[in-house]
């Protein structure tokens, strides 16, 4: 669970890397069902047959399948404030895919809170650097600086 924080000491936080999410399997159901939302059925996610030829030796998860887990790695790690209405995807800065996931691999989340802005009162923005490691990989699979708005109850 995310560390819950009182929204007027979110800045104390800034810098800080806290406890990880829980590692998250990205199996080949998974894969699949992406392709069919997505219509990208590109046989290097959805052929174990013609995939294990490739540089690979098997099937990859789509990039932005591994960039989609971020709302449900999110609500793990890192921090949020208080008295959370509701959270809203808000952006991304920037993102870079640095190592394909392969099928049946784990992955979880760093986060590293960047910033913290309010836009109004009772809206903060929060930017996250969410890095996304795979279970015994040199490299992660992708870090993104991750944009969230939350309506937070006033006091």
């Amino acid at each position: 669970m995310a560390t819950v924080i009182e929204p007027e000491k979110l800045d104390q936080w800034i810098g800080k890397d806290v406890t990880p999410s829980n590692w998250f399997e990205v199996d080949q159901e998974r894969i699949n069902l992406f392709a069919d939302a997505t219509l990208d059925h590109q046989f290097i996610h959805v052929d174990p047959d013609r995939a294990a030829a490739t540089p690979f030796g098997g099937t990859i998860a789509h990039g932005f399948l591994s960039l989609s887990l971020l709302p449900y790695l999110l609500e793990q790690a890192g921090v949020m404030p208080e008295r959370v209405q509701m959270a809203v995807n808000y952006g991304l800065n920037k993102v870079r895919f640095l190592n394909p996931v392969r099928a049946g691999s784990r992955v979880r989340a760093h986060v590293i809170l960047r910033d913290v802005t309010e836009k109004k009162p009772g809206q903060l923005l929060m930017t996250n650097e969410v890095t996304v490691e795979i279970e015994d990989a040199p490299k992660p699979a992708l870090i993104a600086e991750a944009l969230m708005l939350y309506a937070v109850d006033p006091a």
